[in-house]
């Protein structure tokens, strides 16, 4: 699975400006609404921040993944920002995050949100990949960078 089929280039944010966990995650379910077409945008930030309470899905290396299942959407569908200051994510070093990739798959979906979990998993591990990404304020330069870095790994 390639993260271009749950990502387009509208559903990039380049400067996310929320401070806390939750704001990012609102900020970023804004995102996935108007792309998407999302009207409940308050049940979609419940079922993020339940996962939130099982652990927190700042994986470490200043990259977040908050993901959750919802029939808002049809198909797993994502959204990415940067946070420029970075933000407490309760992550799992301890570190701030500067990287969100949110992710929603419907209910009975298994298998793409597992694929596209560790899609992005693999790609973040690359430093020099999160690094770059952190330096860029552009959206669509963001999503350039991504759709890249993805061909490049099989």
């Amino acid at each position: 699975m390639k993260i271009v089929e749950f990502l387009n280039e509208k559903s990039v944010n380049a400067n996310l400006k929320a401070t806390t966990k939750e704001g990012i995650i609102r900020e970023l379910i804004d995102l996935l609404a108007k792309n998407e077409g999302i009207k409940n945008k308050e049940e979609l930030v419940k079922v993020l921040l339940g996962r939130e309470t099982l652990g927190s899905t700042g994986i470490g290396q200043g990259v977040g993944i908050p993901h959750g299942k919802s029939n808002s959407v049809k198909k797993l569908t994502g959204v990415f920002g940067i946070s420029h200051t970075g933000v407490n994510f309760d992550a799992l070093d301890g570190e701030p995050v500067y990287i969100v990739f949110l992710l929603v798959a419907p209910e009975d979906s298994a298998g793409p949100h597992l694929k596209g979990l560790a899609r992005i998993s693999r790609l973040l591990k690359d430093k020099y990949f999160r690094e770059s990404l952190k330096q860029l304020n552009d959206e669509k330069a963001v999503f350039k960078l991504i759709r890249e870095e993805d061909a490049k790994k099989t």
